[in-house]
């Protein structure tokens, strides 16, 4: 069994694992504004490095804080395990969510400094439709039901590869290209480049994101059950003291 680490330092491993993320999801999609004006060519270069990015922060950072990078998995696993002390405990959750807030805000202003962008500059992009929330709902309810159903079939180990290719296919997949995270949804709005949003659109964003939690969460205990047994720790799983990968955009 892996040794827990402090809080103090799987909090700052949220952090920077969120910032990390969002400054590849952002800065790629500068990138890839600048070397085409085909926003087909934009988006598949955009996915291309969110997936790979993601593969290696979670296999990275995953044995230490579990890489959530994301408010919706670390509450899924808060609420899964709350009744078998399994999950993460509340002070854990008040540390991990602030943290990839922040972190996610930290990467976007990252990315735009890379580019020689204004630091920060809301984006202007809208997002407002009903369909692109639905989109939310269904990349967000897939993301929990991924993560947590590899667990409880004991295939957690399979986390950065499939978490990373689940959010490859989403980006085309689903008509909002699959934000799925909170964090990186309310990071995403202080850069005003390809991958932003208008601050008016983050909150339904984030309802939809809320609401996708929920379905995921009674979709994992529909089709998968409860767990029977405490997982083997050297590999990924929804703990909040050992692993648990994922997150996404």
């Amino acid at each position: 069994m892996t040794e827990t680490a402090p809080l103090k330092r799987r909090a700052a491993v949220e952090f920077v694992g969120t910032g990390a993320l969002v400054a590849v999801v952002v800065g790629s999609g500068i990138q890839a504004a600048k070397l085409s004006q085909d926003v087909g060519v934009q988006l598949l270069a955009n996915s291309l490095a969110t997936v790979f990015g993601l593969g290696v922060l979670i296999a990275l950072l995953g044995p230490v804080s579990g890489a959530h990078f994301n408010p919706v998995v670390t509450l899924a696993a808060w609420w899964t395990g709350r009744r078998s002390g399994e999950g993460p405990a509340a002070r854990e959750v008040a540390a991990y969510v602030p943290a990839q807030i922040s972190g996610a805000i930290g990467g976007a202003v990252l990315a735009d400094a890379m580019f020689a962008e204004p630091l920060v500059h809301w984006s202007v992009h809208d997002r407002s439709a009903p369909h692109l929330w639905l989109g939310e709902v269904v990349a967000t309810a897939g993301l929990v039901l991924l993560i947590f159903g590899l667990a409880r079939a004991g295939r957690a180990h399979f986390a950065p590869v499939a978490v990373a290719s689940y959010i490859g296919a989403a980006y085309w997949f689903t008509s909002s290209t699959s934000f799925a995270n909170p964090a990186v949804t309310i990071g995403r709005a202080f850069t005003d480049t390809f991958a932003g949003i208008a601050p008016a659109s983050v909150l339904p964003f984030v309802g939809a994101q809320l609401v996708g939690l929920v379905v995921g969460v009674a979709l994992v205990a529909v089709l998968f059950g409860r767990p029977s047994a405490p997982v083997a720790e050297d590999v990924v799983v929804p703990h909040g003291e050992h692993h648990l990968a994922a997150t996404s955009r």
